[in-house]
C-alpha cells in the first residue's frame, strides 16, 4: 500500500509503516499527481482535499490529523466512496494550555484575580469546554456561549452579553459561512464596539472568524491587547498587523507533542478500521520522561514559577515577528517555523491537571 502524508505529522512511521511505503510531501503544495497512486493519504488542515485533488486516484481513506474539517470536502469524498476520519479534540488540552499561558504571559496578576476575572468563552466544543475547567481551577469566573451544545459546567449567556461582561474573550469554533449561526467575521466591527476597551481578544481558531480590517481599526481606538495565532489571509501577515497585535504565534496553539501525537493516533485507529487492520499501538509509549514541576505543589505556585520553562510564549512570539521582510511575514517563513517547531509538552506530562 502506498501512504502519502504530510511531512509535518508526528510519529507517522511508528503508526503506518507496517502498512506500506510511505511517502511524506509538502501539505500545503499536495497535487494530485503527489497522490494518484496512493491508497490512503493523511493531512493537516493546510492541505485543502477537494474533488480535483481525489478524483482518478486510488484512494480509499483520507484522515486529517487536525479538530476542524473546513478543509475537507467531504461530499467529494463521499461520492468517490473515500472514507475519511478528522481528529476531534486531539490538540484541545494543548490549546487550552495555551490561552491560559497567554492570558498569565499578558497580565501576571491574573493568577491572584480569582472570581474577580472573566473569561469569555465562544464556542464550547472539545476546545472550549476544557479551557472552562481549566481556568475554573484557577478560580476565574466562566462565561460561555455556544447555540448549538449546553455545558452544565459553563454558564452560558447570549453572544451579546458576553462581549459586554467578559475581561478577555477567547474563540473556539469552526469557520462556518452558511446555517442559522455562521462564524465568518463573527468578531466584526459591531461585536468589537460591544466589547470592554480593556477586554483582550484571542483567537486560536480560525483566522477569518475575526475580520482583521476591523480588527486593526479597534486596536488603533482602543489600544485593545489581543493575541493571535491564526489570520484571517494566513499564511501572510502584514506588517501593520504585527505591529498593533501584543502576542501572535504562527498556529501553534495545539502543538503540543500530546497532541500531535493524539491526533496521529488518531487516524491511525480510523485507518485500522477502514482497512480492518488491529489497532495495536498507543502514542503514549513514545513520549519521553519530563520534569515533575507539578508534583506535590500549588497549581498556582507552579504556574508562577516555571510557566516559561513549561511554555515559552514569548519565544514563539519572537520567532514569528523576526521573520517579517518587505512589510509581511510570508508563506514560506511562516511554514518553515510551523515544519520546525520544538512541540511543547503538556501540563499533565509534567505531573500537572488536565481537563
Amino acid at each position: 500500500m502506498k501512504i502519502v502524508a504530510d511531512e509535518n505529522l508526528a510519529f507517522t512511521e511508528y503508526f503506518f509503516a507496517d502498512f506500506g511505503e510511505i511517502q511524506q510531501a509538502a501539505g500545503r503544495t499536495l497535487t494530485h499527481a503527489d497522490v494518484k497512486d496512493a491508497e490512503a493519504l493523511l493531512v493537516r488542515s493546510v492541505t485543502k482535499v477537494n474533488a480535483e485533488l481525489v478524483q482518478d486516484t486510488k484512494l480509499k481513506f483520507v484522515g486529517s490529523a487536525t479538530i476542524g474539517t473546513d478543509h475537507l470536502d467531504i461530499t467529494a469524498l463521499e461520492q468517490h466512496n473515500i472514507a475519511w476520519s478528522n481528529a476531534a479534540g486531539c490538540n484541545a488540552q494543548a490549546v487550552a494550555e495555551y490561552v491560559i499561558s497567554a492570558l498569565l504571559h499578558l497580565k501576571p496578576e491574573l493568577l491572584d484575580a480569582n472570581d474577580s476575572f472573566t473569561l469569555g468563552i465562544v464556542g464550547l466544543g472539545n476546545v472550549g469546554s476544557r479551557l472552562a475547567v481549566m481556568a475554573k481551577l484557577l478560580g476565574w469566573n466562566v462565561s460561555g456561549h455556544d447555540p448549538f451544545v449546553q455545558r452544565k459546567h459553563v454558564q452560558q449567556v447570549e453572544f451579546e452579553e458576553l462581549l459586554k461582561t467578559a475581561d478577555a474573550i477567547s474563540i473556539h469554533v469552526p469557520l462556518t459561512k452558511t446555517g442559522n449561526h455562521p462564524t465568518y467575521h463573527l468578531i466584526n466591527a459591531a461585536a468589537l464596539a460591544k466589547m470592554k476597551p480593556a477586554a483582550i481578544l484571542i483567537n486560536s481558531a480560525r483566522g477569518p472568524v475575526v475580520e482583521e480590517s476591523a480588527l486593526i481599526a479597534d486596536i488603533q481606538q482602543t489600544q485593545r491587547a489581543v493575541v493571535l495565532d491564526v489570520f484571517e489571509h494566513e499564511p501572510e501577515i502584514s506588517e501593520q498587523l504585527l505591529n498593533l497585535v501584543r502576542l501572535v504565534t504562527p498556529h501553534i496553539a495545539g502543538y503540543s507533542l500530546e497532541g500531535k501525537a493524539r491526533g496521529t493516533q488518531m487516524i491511525y485507529d480510523a485507518f485500522c478500521q477502514t482497512f480492518h487492520y488491529p489497532a495495536e499501538k498507543q502514542f503514549e509509549t513514545q513520549l519521553p520522561v519530563c520534569e515533575p514541576y507539578f508534583k506535590d505543589r500549588e497549581l498556582k505556585a507552579v504556574l508562577k514559577q516555571y510557566l516559561t520553562q513549561i511554555y515559552d510564549i514569548a519565544q514563539d512570539d519572537a520567532n514569528l515577528r523576526a521573520c517579517l521582510k518587505d512589510g509581511k511575514i510570508d508563506q514560506k517563513a511562516f511554514d518553515y517555523l510551523r515544519k520546525t517547531y520544538s512541540l511543547r509538552r503538556e501540563w499533565a506530562a509534567h505531573g500537572g491537571p488536565k481537563a
